[in-house]
């Protein structure tokens, strides 16, 4: 086998292996964004259980029903919550324990996005490498030398 096509398989191989990081960083920014979002909702929820904390009990309040509108309403209890707590399944908790809940959740969250920023920076820095060899290794089959890093 000449160098020059053992250049154009090596190449072949490297650009397989990028396409599958980018997909591989594409699906890791996905699960970013959605972790994000579930932050930002256990955020607002927390918010909320803060500022009905400072209530009494038949407070009026509006609450957001989507679409920038709202419904008044007034507090009967403000220190039982449902939280849902999965599978569809809900249950009445104290304001205290559904802030705990709320912060466990968060708190879980945030470990999971962190974990998954690493993973994309990795991937990110592996995709720059293999771009870099790519360019060196397209250079030099241009010039009909063989490959020294590869």
């Amino acid at each position: 086998m000449t160098s020059r096509i053992k250049s154009e398989e090596e190449l072949r191989k490297l650009s397989v292996e990028l396409r599958f990081l980018e997909q591989t960083a594409d699906a890791l920014q996905s699960r970013i964004g959605m972790v994000n979002a579930a932050i930002t909702d256990l955020t607002y929820a927390s918010m909320t259980l803060e500022g009905i904390e400072k209530e009494k009990e038949n407070s009026e309040l509006l609450l957001p029903v989507g679409g920038n509108s709202y419904i008044k309403a007034r507090l009967e209890t403000p220190d039982k919550i449902i939280v849902g707590m999965g599978a569809g399944v809900s249950m009445e908790k104290t304001l205290a324990e559904a802030k705990t809940i709320l912060k466990g959740r968060l708190d879980s969250l945030q470990k999971t996005r962190l974990s998954l920023e690493q993973q994309f920076a990795q991937v990110a820095e592996k995709i720059n490498e293999d771009r870099n060899l790519l360019n060196s290794l397209l250079a030099e089959i241009r010039q009909g030398k063989p490959s020294k890093n590869v």
